[in-house]
């Protein structure tokens, strides 16, 4: 029985060995930097994995986007397989872990994860391609439940956005500067945009949470579908507390033509970078780099936050660390030093 269960495993493991070779299992996927010059030149096919975020937001979107042009750009020697995640902070990990090769993430999020504080023990080992557009906090009530303000949360049942999720970390943010605690305060609810906005429509959640870029497929539905039930809440107030935990949170607001609102509707925001480890192999990154500007016009079609992309500000992603090979991309593209 022993001999017949050995030469099983055998076989299963050469038949997933056979497998794999054939669709290029991880054999493919983009190796560690070796230093030296950057020559900005990927000559063998290269696999990369893209963590993004929730199925009706705007990472996903454009996430899926870049993937497809990063093979049009390469003439197929790197190919882009985009995800759906939980989005930044299960993104890091899953980066750091080696599942995914880039990842969309928050500039506070990620902060926090080369300080290695907030969702993080330690300082992880993750750089920047570069700063990429805008997400706004937006926090939208049901007109029924009386809340004006994020203090007026307390009771209700709110979601936070999914586990893990750049969306939960700026929630709680938001509802400590409120003088609420998240996990008694507020009947909270963890969940993905599509079960989020699923619940404000049929009323069994009172307000979400949602950091995005404009506009967000979820949160135009929601909008399209209850306009007269729904609205925005300014939060504004509470960035002097917000900016004591984190400089990357600034002041903006939402045109009021990106949901058809009747007014500009004021919020907080905060930076997006894409991520990759520190020691990718220096060449992919400067090809990935080039890829997102020189395709930008394609991700501009994918989703309208696209267009806030650009080589102005592409740099400033401190306290994360430019990689050298986007470094390199940039400088080739003439973005400011």
């Amino acid at each position: 029985m022993r001999r017949t269960t050995t030469i099983w495993s055998a076989a299963l493991v050469l038949g997933l060995g056979i497998a794999l070779a054939g669709c290029g299992g991880r054999q493919d996927v983009a190796g560690t930097d070796t230093g030296g010059d950057v020559s900005c030149e990927v000559t063998t096919d290269t696999r990369i994995g893209i963590a993004t975020g929730n199925s009706t937001g705007v990472y996903f979107a454009l996430g899926n986007a870049y993937a497809e042009q990063l093979s049009v750009a390469t003439n197929q020697k790197v190919k882009g397989t985009a995800a759906e995640t939980g989005a930044s902070v299960q993104n890091i990990q899953q980066l750091v872990g080696g599942t995914y090769q880039v990842a969309f993430s928050l500039a506070d999020t990620a902060a926090d994860a080369v300080q290695g504080k907030g969702s993080f023990t330690a300082p992880q080992p993750i750089q920047a391609l570069a700063r990429i557009y805008t997400n706004y906090t937006q926090v939208v009530v049901r007109k029924d439940a009386g809340i004006t303000t994020v203090a007026d949360l307390r009771g209700k049942s709110v979601s936070t956005g999914s586990p893990k999720s750049g969306t939960e970390v700026i929630a709680n943010r938001l509802l400590q500067s409120a003088g609420l605690d998240p996990a008694k305060d507020v009947k909270a609810q963890r969940l993905d945009l599509q079960k989020t906005v699923d619940g404000m429509k049929d009323g069994s959640i009172d307000a979400m949470f949602w950091s995005g870029g404009l506009p967000t497929p979820g949160i135009t539905d929601l909008f399209t579908t209850s306009r007269d039930k729904v609205a925005f809440v300014d939060i504004t107030p509470l960035l002097p507390e917000m900016n004591k935990v984190s400089p990357a949170y600034e002041a903006g607001s939402i045109p009021a033509a990106t949901y058809a609102l009747p007014a500009d509707a004021k919020t907080i925001v905060v930076p997006n970078l894409l991520l990759v480890k520190d020691d990718l192999d220096a060449n992919v990154a400067c090809v990935l780099t080039k890829a997102l500007f020189d395709r930008k016009p394609q991700l501009e079609q994918a989703n309208a936050a696209a267009k806030e992309i650009s080589l102005d500000t592409a740099r400033e992603t401190d306290p994360v660390t430019l990689h050298r090979g986007a470094d390199k991309a940039l400088a080739d593209l003439g973005a400011p030093a």
